[in-house]
């Protein structure tokens, strides 16, 4: 459940209660005015019905210039929902509203000193733990996972032809995965490599099972983030992770083993389209999209585009890969 806070002028206190009753929240609390006319009015909101609410708020009070509109998170609630209404909870599809997600996506893609500290923080512990074959250090680059936070923005700007939040999650993105194989190939350059490496060499290649489990993650990523499930998202982070290859492809390349090299930086681009695919197609599936018609009818145009042109370069990767494949059995 979600407490929805609405700060505005007093004379729209009926046109709130209005839209309670239309939608059927479960409470409503109208406060007392004050000096400048102002009252807090706080409905509470079941989760499938969020997004209607702050919808139909947002229509009738795009004009009042003093409303502010707050979400608040409801850990418990006394009396205890009737169990009747819990069933209905549960066959709704409960999701964040489109807010609380831009919220917690845009804080993932800021571009800060402490984002970039966390891409140079996490590429130093990957590079250590696959010089040293060390499985429980490269998961540990993995939970730090700056990189995914990025992707998501992406994917989600693109859901909702988000121009500013695209840019932004693009120049993250580059400014990251930069960084990260500069440094990686630093590192190569200094500190010689363990072929013997189980968790090095792993990254240096990608087939079809890789494909799959790439897809399948960005989905994954998805439904945690819109169910609210953010443990499970460290789950995903594992699963998908884009750091390691990334370092793989820098420490390769400082090594100056071009071929292995170009395994990793397959790896890297399968995992960053794939996530991104499967990231539009999910938030799509989940009914993400925005409010007004024009919006909706710009955000169509741009998922389209994007969707159409992670296929193609999905598919280009598909044969490098299987090109690859062939002239390694042949040499």
């Amino acid at each position: 459940m979600r407490v929805i806070e609405v700060i505005t002028d007093q004379g729209h206190v009926d046109t709130l209660r209005g839209i309670a009753a239309q939608q059927e929240v479960l409470d409503i609390w109208v406060g007392h005015k004050d000096e400048d006319g102002r009252c807090s009015t706080r409905l509470l909101v079941r989760p499938e019905r969020q997004q209607a609410v702050m919808d139909a708020l947002q229509s009738l009070l795009a004009t009042a210039d003093d409303t502010r509109i707050l979400v608040l998170p409801v850990e418990a609630a006394l009396p205890r929902l009737e169990d009747d209404d819990l069933d209905n909870e549960k066959q709704n599809s409960i999701t964040r509203s489109r807010e609380e997600l831009y919220q917690k996506i845009v804080a993932g893609a800021k571009l800060d000193s402490n984002f970039m500290y966390m891409v140079i923080m996490s590429t130093i512990v990957a590079a250590i733990g696959l010089l040293e074959d060390n499985v429980a250090v490269v998961i540990g680059a993995m939970v730090i996972a700056p990189l995914l936070g990025p992707n998501m923005a992406l994917a989600f700007a693109t859901t909702l032809g988000e121009g500013k939040l695209l840019w932004s999650a693009l120049k993250s993105n580059v400014a990251g995965l930069f960084t990260a194989l500069g440094l990686s190939i630093l590192i190569g350059l200094l500190w010689p490599l363990n072929f013997d490496s189980h968790e090095l060499m792993i990254r240096t290649d990608v087939g079809m099972d890789g494909i799959v489990l790439a897809l399948v993650s960005g989905a994954a990523a998805v439904l945690s983030l819109t169910a609210g499930w953010s443990n499970s998202l460290v789950g995903v982070m594992v699963a998908v992770a884009i750091l390691p290859p990334t370092a793989t492809v820098g420490l390769m390349l400082g090594s100056g083993n071009y071929q292995h090299a170009l395994g990793a930086a397959l790896l890297l681009a399968v995992n960053v389209v794939c996530v991104n695919l499967a990231s539009n197609i999910a938030f799509l599936l989940k009914g993400v999209k925005p409010r007004t018609w024009y919006e909706k009818k710009k955000a169509k145009q741009s998922l389209i585009i994007f969707v159409l042109f992670w296929l193609i370069v999905l598919a280009v990767l598909i044969m490098a890969v299987k090109v690859r494949h062939q002239y390694l059995l042949m040499s």
